[in-house]
C-alpha cells in the first residue's frame, strides 16, 4: 500500500527541517525521511562538534599563556580529554535531540526513520513501505572523502567523525590535506598535547587562498609547533611498530613520518551513491553531486536537491540558503536564485579568517582596475589589548564601480568581522558608504574604514 503526501523531504539536515516547516505551515501533508541522525553533519560531525573542541583547545592555549596576561598558575596544564569529548558531544546530543523534537511535534509532519531510494520520479521506498509525493527535496549531505592512495587500506585512519570518538590525546597525529577541516584539528589537537604534521600535496595550504594568507596561516601554525610538509606529491601508508607510517615526497625533509594516528582530511563526496538516483532518471555529475539549475530543481520534474548533496556549496550556511530559496520560490511567488549568492565562509584556526568574495589573484585574473588594502593586526588596538595580535586585514575593491570585491580577515574576530563587509557586499553598496560609517571603539571592526581610506590601486 502506498502513502500519498503533498511533498517528501529526504535528510535532515540544515535545509529538510525548515523546509518541513514552511511546507507544512502552507497545509500541506509532509513525509521527512531521516536513516540516521538527525541534524546532519553541522549538529553531529561538524559544526557543532568540532567548534566546541576548538573552544576547548583555546581555553587550553589561553591558559598556557597566562602569565602574558600577568595571571599566574603552578604546574602544567592538564588536559582531560574524557572531559573535553564528553563537552562536545552534549552540546551535539542536545542539539540533535532538539531537532527531533520538533520535527516530530510539527503538525502536518510524519516523521519516518529509514533509508529512502527512489522507485520512481515520485515513488519511494522506506523499507517495506512506498510513498508518493508531486515534490520530493533531497538534503541528504556528504561524508568524508578517503583517497585511493597507496596503503590506505592497509592502516588504520581517522575521518572528520571518527577523530570526535576520541577520548585520549594522539601522540603523534599526522594530518592528510592542509585546507580548512584538517588545519583546525590539527592546531586542536595540537593545542591539546598532540604532536602533529600537516601533509599537503599542493606547494602552500589552503591554496584557494591568497598566498599571503597562506603563508599568513603557516606561521601561525608552525609557530605553535605543528610541522607542515607541503607538496606531499607520493603520499602512502603503510603500518608500522608506533602506528603509522606515511611516505611524503617533499621538496625537503624527511622523506617518511611516522605517527600514532592518520586523519585523512582531504575533501568531502556526496551521499548519493545508494538513493537509487537512477530509478527517478535524476542527472549526477562525475563526483556524484546531484546536478541542479540556478533554482536547485533537478533534471526531473518535481525533484529539488538542498544542501551539500548538490555540489552549490559545502558549508550549513549555503545548506540553509538553499531551503531560503526553495522556500521563496515555491510559496512566496517569489524569483530567487543559487548565482545571487554570496559566497562568505571561514577557517576556523585561532586566529580564525573570515573570508566573502573574490581573493586579491581572482579580481587581477578578472582584468578589472582593482585597489587593495591591507592592514596587520599588530597596528589593531583591539587585537593588540588582548595580546593576538598575528594575521592581518585586506580589502579589495573595483577601482570604477567602487564595489567591494572581497576581502580577508585573519586575526581575531575576524570571522565576525567579515559580516560588516559582506552586508556591504550583498547590498551593493559602493565603499564610500562604509568608509563614512563611524564605528564603536575599541574593536577589530573600527578598523575598517581606515583600510578603504587606504585602498591603492595595483593594476
Amino acid at each position: 500500500m502506498t502513502q500519498t503526501f503533498d511533498a517528501i523531504v529526504i535528510g535532515a539536515g540544515q535545509a529538510g527541517p525548515s523546509l518541513a516547516g514552511r511546507l507544512t505551515a502552507a497545509g500541506m501533508q509532509v513525509a521527512l525521511i531521516e536513516r540516521h541522525l538527525f541534524g546532519g553533519t553541522c549538529v553531529n560531525t561538524g559544526c557543532m562538534p568540532t567548534k566546541t573542541l576548538v573552544a576547548s583547545a583555546y581555553a587550553a592555549h589561553l591558559a598556557r599563556r597566562g602569565a602574558e596576561y600577568g595571571i599566574a598558575s603552578e604546574g602544567p596544564i592538564g588536559i582531560d580529554m574524557q572531559r573535553v569529548k564528553a563537552r562536545a558531544d552534549t552540546v551535539s546530543t542536545n542539539a540533535r535531540t532538539n531537532v527531533e523534537k520538533w520535527l516530530r511535534g510539527m503538525d502536518g509532519l510524519t516523521v519516518i526513520k529509514g533509508h529512502a531510494r527512489f522507485k520512481g520520479p515520485d515513488v519511494v521506498q522506506v523499507g517495506e513501505s512506498l510513498l508518493t509525493a508531486p515534490r520530493i527535496f533531497i538534503n541528504v549531505g556528504g561524508r568524508a572523502n578517503v583517497p585511493d592512495m597507496p596503503g590506505v587500506d592497509t592502516v588504520d585512519y581517522l575521518t572528520n567523525t571518527s577523530i570526535l570518538k576520541l577520548d585520549t590525546v594522539p601522540r603523534h597525529l599526522i594530518v592528510i590535506g592542509g585546507s580548512y577541516i584538517g588545519l583546525e584539528f590539527a592546531q586542536m589537537y595540537r593545542r591539546f598535547g598532540a604532536e602533529v604534521t600537516v601533509v599537503e600535496m599542493a606547494p602552500r595550504l589552503i591554496a584557494r587562498e591568497d598566498e599571503d594568507v597562506s603563508e599568513a596561516v603557516r606561521e601561525i601554525l608552525t609557530d605553535e609547533g605543528i610541522t607542515v610538509r607541503p607538496s606531499a606529491m607520493c603520499i602512502g601508508f603503510k603500518p608500522h611498530a608506533d602506528g603509522v607510517a606515511v611516505d611524503v615526497d617533499c621538496t625537503s625533509g624527511a622523506p617518511m613520518v611516522v605517527g600514532s594516528h592518520v586523519l585523512l582530511a582531504v575533501g568531502r563526496r556526496p551521499n548519493t551513491d545508494d538513493l537509487g538516483l537512477d530509478q527517478a532518471g535524476v542527472a549526477v555529475d562525475a563526483r556524484g553531486y546531484i546536478a541542479v539549475d540556478d533554482t536547485l530543481a533537478t533534471n526531473v520534474a518535481g525533484i529539488w536537491a538542498l544542501g551539500d548533496c548538490n555540489g552549490r556549496g559545502a558549508f550549513t550556511h549555503t545548506a540553509y540558503n538553499d531551503y531560503e530559496i526553495a522556500a521563496a520560490n515555491l510559496l512566496d511567488g517569489d524569483s530567487r536564485r543559487v548565482s545571487e549568492r554570496l559566497l562568505g565562509y571561514a577557517l576556523y584556526i585561532d586566529p580564525p579568517l573570515g573570508r566573502v568574495g573574490l581573493t586579491e589573484t581572482e579580481a587581477l585574473k578578472s582584468g578589472r582596475k582593482i585597489l587593495v588594502s591591507k592592514r596587520p593586526m599588530t597596528r589593531v588596538g583591539r587585537a593588540i589589548e588582548r595580546g593576538e595580535t598575528k594575521g592581518f586585514i585586506k580589502i579589495v575593491a573595483d577601482a570604477d564601480s567602487k564595489q567591494i570585491l572581497g576581502a580577508a580577515v585573519l586575526g581575531v574576530t575576524g570571522d565576525e568581522v567579515i559580516h560588516g563587509i559582506l552586508n556591504m557586499m550583498n547590498a551593493r553598496a559602493a565603499y564610500p558608504t562604509l568608509q563614512w560609517a563611524v564605528p564603536v571603539h575599541p574593536t577589530v571592526s573600527e578598523l575598517i574604514p581606515t583600510l578603504l581610506g587606504d585602498l591603492q590601486p595595483v593594476n
